[in-house]
């Protein structure tokens, strides 16, 4: 996994080539697209090659005189994202895991529609209490955070106030190994397990459930995510998460999300893998 500094420099580094590439289509060198600009002709290069930061003003015009204005959005929205887009848990966590749980709240009340894939744990917004101190306790002790595990576990529950609330909608896609995996222990994972089954039968909720052995000729396992309306994706690595909010990576990730819909089941099927998989404890 590379350092968040190397993962922000590659960003900007494929953006620089992306600028670059633009201006090849549109025909122009560097030195007349300078001219145009107004710039001074070194100003290409450096942008080109990631020494200079683009602003705003200096995507516009790069896509004004290169005949790409309908690519303005997506590059703002790339070039805005880089520097915040890869941040080390342990940044964020050396506050404690209740402000991290915290900082998530803005976010979570003004979406309308998640779509969650998870390919670690079950997704929190359906843990239970028991579950989620499970976890968080195993991040205490890899990470050495401050211990706020408690009233950690209280904030995440609270906020799942929101499956309640009729202005949500909820999609969650699990791999069936998640429901193999004891968290905790055998205790602890039968009442989650038993929550599932439960919450899925909420009007808002969404629950799909993908089989093992399941043919992968499409929907491949992949990085857990979620997907905020349209704005905003969340994914969580190893060592850190990363924030995506190009609308052209946004939109790869929503058809990532559809593929690993299509191969999960659902309803009475869903439940037959809880089921089985609660079995399986005894």
């Amino acid at each position: 996994m590379p350092s968040s500094s190397s993962s922000v420099q590659q960003a900007r580094q494929a953006f620089g080539l992306r600028l670059r590439e633009i201006r090849k289509d549109a025909g122009l060198t560097a030195r007349e697209l300078a001219r145009r600009a107004g710039w001074h002709e070194s100003k290409c290069s450096r942008l080109e090659h990631a020494r200079t930061p683009p602003s705003d003003n200096d995507i516009r015009s790069w896509a004004l005189h290169c005949d790409a204005q309908d690519q303005i959005e997506d590059l703002i929205a790339t070039a805005r994202g880089i520097e915040g887009m890869y941040i080390e848990w342990r940044r964020v966590e050396r506050a404690g895991l209740k402000q991290v749980q915290e900082s998530v709240a803005p976010l979570v009340e003004r979406t309308r529609r998640f779509r969650s894939y998870q390919s670690w744990v079950v997704p929190g917004l359906l843990q239970t209490a028991a579950y989620t101190k499970a976890v968080l306790e195993t991040i205490t002790a890899l990470r050495d955070v401050p211990d706020d595990v408690d009233d950690a576990v209280q904030v995440r529950i609270e906020r799942q106030q929101a499956l309640h609330s009729g202005r949500q909608r909820f999609a969650m896609l699990l791999e069936e190994w998640v429901l193999r995996t004891i968290i905790g222990n055998a205790e602890v994972m039968a009442g989650q397990l038993g929550h599932l089954i439960s919450v899925a039968t909420l009007p808002s909720v969404s629950l799909g459930v993908i089989p093992l052995g399941t043919p992968r000729g499409k929907g491949w396992p992949v990085e857990s995510f979620t997907i905020y309306d349209e704005e905003q994706v969340n994914v969580e690595l190893v060592s850190a998460h990363l924030t995506v909010t190009s609308p052209s990576e946004v939109a790869e990730y929503s058809k990532a999300f559809a593929a690993l819909a299509d191969i999960a089941v659902y309803g009475a099927q869903a439940r037959g893998l809880i089921t089985a998989a609660i079995d399986a404890l005894r």
